[in-house]
C-alpha cells in the first residue's frame, strides 16, 4: 500500500470508528502524524486527497475539519466523475436510473405532500400540450428530481441527481427525432402523478419505469 493511501486509510478508520465525528477539528499536523506513525509530508498528501472528496474542510488560518459528511456533500464527487462519461455509457446510466427511479418514485407515493404534488401539477399545466423539447426536458430534469427528493432518501436523492447529466442530451435528442416523444412525456409525466395522488406505489413504479424505458429502449434502437 502507497504510503499516502495508509494515510488516508488511518484517517478514515478514525472517522468511522467515531474518534473523529462530523464537525471535529483535527489535532495539530505534528501531533496527528506522531499518533498515526505517519511522516508530515504523507499526512498532509493524504489530507488534501480527503479534502478533493469533502470529507475534510482545509479552512486556511483555522484548521482542518471533518465535514458534515452529509450524503449529497459526498456524492458531489461522484458527480464530477460522472461529467467525464463517454456517450457510449450512456445507456449504462439510463440502465442504472431506471433500476433506481422506480423504487425512489414507489417511495414517494407515501411521503409526499398535497401541496408537493399540487406544485408538480402546477408545472406541468404551465408547460402546455406544446412545449418545445428543450423547456420539455428541463421540466423533466424538475420533475423527477421533485418527486425523488420526496421519497425521503437524501442518498439516493443525491444519486439519481447525478445521473441525470448524463442522460440529457439522449433525452433532447429523442425529442427532436422521435415524432411522438413530447406528447408521450406529457402523457407519462401525467400517470406518475396520478398514481401518486392515489397513493399507488405500484402503479407509481411501473409507469416511471415505462417511463425510462422508453427512452432507453429508443436509444438502444438508434445506436
Amino acid at each position: 500500500m502507497a504510503v499516502t493511501d495508509e494515510a488516508i486509510e488511518k484517517i478514515k478508520g478514525m472517522i468511522v470508528s467515531g474518534a473523529l465525528r462530523p464537525g471535529d477539528r483535527l489535532p495539530k499536523e505534528s501531533e496527528l502524524a506522531a499518533e498515526l506513525g505517519l511522516s508530515r509530508n504523507s499526512l498532509r498528501e493524504a489530507v488534501r486527497a480527503l479534502s478533493l472528496i469533502r470529507i475534510l474542510d482545509v479552512r486556511q488560518g483555522d484548521g482542518t475539519y471533518v465535514t458534515s459528511l452529509d450524503p449529497q456533500l459526498l456524492l458531489e464527487a461522484l458527480s464530477f466523475v460522472v461529467d467525464f462519461h463517454r456517450d457510449d455509457t450512456v445507456l449504462e446510466f439510463l440502465a442504472v436510473r431506471r433500476i433506481l427511479e422506480p423504487a425512489a418514485t414507489a417511495m414517494a407515493s407515501s411521503r409526499i405532500t398535497e401541496a408537493e404534488l399540487d406544485a408538480l401539477t402546477e408545472q406541468l399545466d404551465a408547460l402546455g400540450a406544446a412545449p418545445s423539447v428543450e423547456e420539455l426536458v428541463a421540466c423533466d430534469l424538475e420533475f423527477h428530481r421533485g418527486i425523488v427528493q420526496s421519497s425521503g432518501n437524501s442518498v439516493l436523492c443525491s444519486l439519481l441527481d447525478g445521473l441525470s447529466g448524463p442522460t440529457t442530451r439522449a433525452r433532447i435528442w429523442r425529442g427532436l427525432t422521435q415524432e411522438d416523444a413530447v406528447s408521450r412525456t406529457l402523457h407519462e409525466h401525467r400517470a406518475i402523478l396520478a398514481a401518486l395522488r392515489d397513493r399507488d406505489a405500484e402503479a407509481a413504479r411501473s409507469w416511471a419505469t415505462v417511463h425510462i424505458a422508453s427512452v432507453e429502449q429508443w436509444l438502444r434502437s438508434t445506436l
